[in-house]
């Protein structure tokens, strides 16, 4: 079943495109139902039926895992099978007729004008990695580009004379997203001044170096975030992508075109984008109990 996996894997990143996160999340789902299907005797991937699956989830259910999860790894089987149909190694798919467990919709933390501008002015501008900070910071909440996006840039993919960043997104498509002068300023004094002390080879082609001179990981990053957002107070729950998510609502709430935001975020279909007037429909409501004198 790995050697399925695998062509199945190779399949989705050179046909479908998917990014490499993407396809490690597949990989780590589909080996987890193999060694599900390893630990019964009975059950194999060709003879597996919808009550095969259907045990595979409440196994899940038990481990404790969440709602979003399971409809993760559900989604990930019927890619699978659907897939093992066509290329005829089983006769018939098993998840065929299991809709996904109802996601609860969750809208995204954003952070307030005021917690941003804490967050981002945390970096200690004395040393070449609070400049090379304070760039990625700056970078990432005057485009709203996903943490991915940010650490996979190479030097050339930014113009600061005309003020813009080229990105590989998802699905491999390439998009040109303006920057504001702010976040060019700081990225000049970064690349002037600071980066060419931390790279270990003058050929790096990685806009974003880690201590050891080498590209700066997500995960890198993260650690990074966490830091600075301890140092600036903020009590919200903070991930990856809360700057993206705070660019977006901004945008909106400022006025902008939804379509506009949407191609900046790179989203393929705008009801994803949708999701963040929601976030500021829900702060509206709030700024309106709360000044309104008969609300």
């Amino acid at each position: 079943m790995e050697s399925l996996i695998q062509e199945f894997i190779d399949y989705l990143g050179h046909e479908k495109g998917l990014a490499t996160n993407t396809l490690e999340s597949y990989s780590r789902d589909l080996k987890q139902y193999y060694g599900f299907l390893s630990g019964d005797s009975t059950a194999s991937l060709e003879n597996a039926s919808q009550s095969t699956i259907v045990a595979y989830l409440m196994y899940l259910r038990k481990q404790g895992k969440a709602t979003a999860t399971i409809a993760r790894r559900l989604a990930a089987l019927k890619a699978f099978y659907q897939f093992l149909v066509k290329e005829n190694y089983v006769s018939s798919d098993p998840t065929n007729d299991l809709s996904s467990p109802k996601l609860e919709r969750k809208l995204p933390k954003v952070l307030t004008v005021s917690e941003v501008e804490r967050l981002l002015n945390q970096p200690d501008l004395s040393t070449p990695a609070g400049k090379r900070d304070k760039a990625m910071l700056e970078l990432l909440y005057a485009t709203g580009i996903r943490v991915s996006e940010l650490v996979n840039l190479n030097i050339l993919d930014v113009d600061l004379k005309e003020g813009f960043v080229r990105c590989m997104g998802k699905g491999s498509k390439e998009r040109v997203v303006p920057v504001g002068d702010i976040a060019v300023s700081a990225l000049r004094t970064y690349l002037e001044g600071a980066r060419s002390k931390l790279v270990a080879d003058a050929k790096e082609k990685a806009l974003f170096v880690n201590h050891h001179g080498k590209r700066l990981t997500r995960q890198g990053f993260w650690k990074i975030v966490k830091k600075y957002a301890t140092q600036a107070q903020i009590r919200k729950e903070i991930t990856p992508h809360t700057l993206r998510h705070s660019f977006a609502t901004h945008l909106l709430e400022n006025g902008a075109d939804i379509r506009a935001v949407q191609e900046m975020l790179g989203h393929a279909d705008i009801s994803t984008t949708q999701i963040y007037t929601h976030v500021t429909k829900d702060r509206l409501k709030d700024v309106y109990a709360k000044s309104h004198p008969r609300a």
